[in-house]
């Protein structure tokens, strides 16, 4: 450990193995550290279900709930899209050779008490129960109106200057309703709140089209999952960093982040002190240097069932917009089962999240449970919701936020892709990447 380092990672948070996989790529010396004995950090999979279990002070009596080696249940579930950032991440950097992925089955919306079908395009609107007839007819052609639009070339704008005017102004000029504007940002947009319609139109119209594009790869909905849960996934992107000469120290306590002149220059862990140019880490290793800016509720749920009136789905996302339950936030359910090697043979695991508003967490969450039907085992955190409070340029000490609700991975490639751009100046060149590859295969 008595190295110099271009770049030490602490942490091996799905987050922070993207980067310390994207650092050792793109050419720096590498050494990671976690103080714990697993990959995953926060983004861990739990297996088997009894330290799951233990963990809640309960057990697995008679196997009531199958075999326990048969369970890798994720503590933050995310799907990822089908041509999202993280997919092209896993693609680019040849990840995938390390990893299995299945289409997730439905894409739900929740309206007036009751879940429908996300449309994504023309004719999903069109068949969509969600709609009156005049209102399909506007929606689609509100749809074809964003997939042909582009920035390059101004016919396609149609007198909407979408880098300017905002996404409240777009719906106007195509005359959607309240309850079509809802699930389109939220459902098809994946915005978080409703924020996003005082901001310039653009974004959400990419996002809308990403979701469609995402939707087109696969067919059932945008969203793909990988095989023997999300703890695969830090696993393949620690395998790429030590393909590119990256050093991994498990269960390797970290005591100081040694700094000199205002500027981080090592990691001391008991005697020993790793010198580097720059840190990257979760919040937990620099609580001196986060904020708490909210809390995250998630509910893990074992079913013996798919969830209802998903037409026996056994893997779904349904969203509920904030303003279908009074909320200032969405609410999420996420469903995945022994199909992804992830549970026991006829059985499910259900994830509901949401941000905490209130002094009651799970009242809160209470119209995402009330969709799984019968719930056989149920087991609640509360976690904080950290960001940190510069940007890292000055220390180059390059923090990651926590994991948000959303039951996708889009907020967390944005993060990541944000903090290697702040530690090395540069966006990370997939091209280079991939030819690498090509190279050594």
């Amino acid at each position: 450990m008595d190295e110099e380092y271009d770049a030490i990672v602490l942490g091996t948070g799905l987050k922070e193995c993207i980067l310390s996989g994207m650092l050792s790529v793109s050419g720096k010396k590498v050494l990671h550290i976690d103080r714990n004995k697993y990959y995953g950090g926060e983004s861990a999979s739990i297996t088997p279900l009894e330290d799951l279990l233990s963990k809640y002070n309960l057990n697995n009596e008679g196997d009531q709930y199958g075999r326990g080696r048969d369970w890798n249940v994720d503590l933050i579930p995310k799907f990822l899209m089908a041509n999202g950032q993280l997919v092209k991440l896993l693609i680019h950097t040849g990840v995938t050779r390390y990893l299995e992925f299945k289409s997730v089955e439905g894409s739900y919306v929740y309206k007036g008490g009751r879940i429908s079908k996300v449309p994504a395009d023309e004719r999903e609107a069109l068949a969509s129960d969600l709609m009156g007839l005049f209102e399909k007819r506007r929606f689609k052609n509100f749809l074809i109106f964003v997939q042909e639009y582009n920035l390059e070339d101004p016919k396609t704008w149609k007198d909407f200057d979408a880098r300017t005017m905002t996404m409240a102004q777009l719906y106007e000029k195509f005359g959607l309703d309240e309850n079509t504007r809802d699930f389109t940002g939220h459902a098809l947009g994946l915005q978080r709140d409703d924020d996003y319609v005082k901001a310039p139109a653009y974004s959400t119209m990419k996002r809308i089209k990403l979701y469609s594009e995402s939707l087109a790869r696969y067919g059932k909905s945008p969203y793909l999952y990988p095989m023997y849960g999300l703890g695969e996934l830090p696993q393949g992107f620690a395998r790429l960093s030590a393909i590119y000469g990256g050093t991994y120290m498990l269960d390797k306590p970290v005591d100081e982040i040694v700094m000199e002149g205002g500027k981080v220059v090592g990691v001391k862990s008991g005697e020993e002190i790793a010198r580097c140019k720059q840190v990257y880490c979760d919040p937990s290793y620099v609580s001196d240097r986060v904020k708490k800016v909210g809390q995250v509720i998630r509910a893990i749920c074992l079913l013996d069932h798919p969830i209802p009136n998903t037409k026996d789905a056994l893997s779904t996302q349904i969203i509920i917009p904030q303003k279908q339950v009074g909320r200032k936030s969405d609410i999420y359910v996420s469903l995945v089962s022994y199909t992804h090697q992830v549970a026991a043979k006829g059985w499910f695991v259900a994830m509901v999240s949401t941000t905490v508003e209130t002094a009651t967490p799970e009242e809160e969450i209470r119209p995402g449970l009330a969709l799984l039907g019968n719930i056989r085992q149920k087991f609640v955190t509360v976690s904080d919701y950290y960001e940190p409070t510069e940007d890292g340029t000055s220390n180059q000490i390059f923090i990651s936020s926590s994991y948000d609700a959303t039951t996708h991975f889009e907020t967390t490639c944005l993060d990541v892709l944000d903090i290697f751009k702040r530690g090395t100046g540069e966006d990370f060149d997939f091209s280079k990447v991939k030819h690498t590859l090509e190279e050594d295969m």
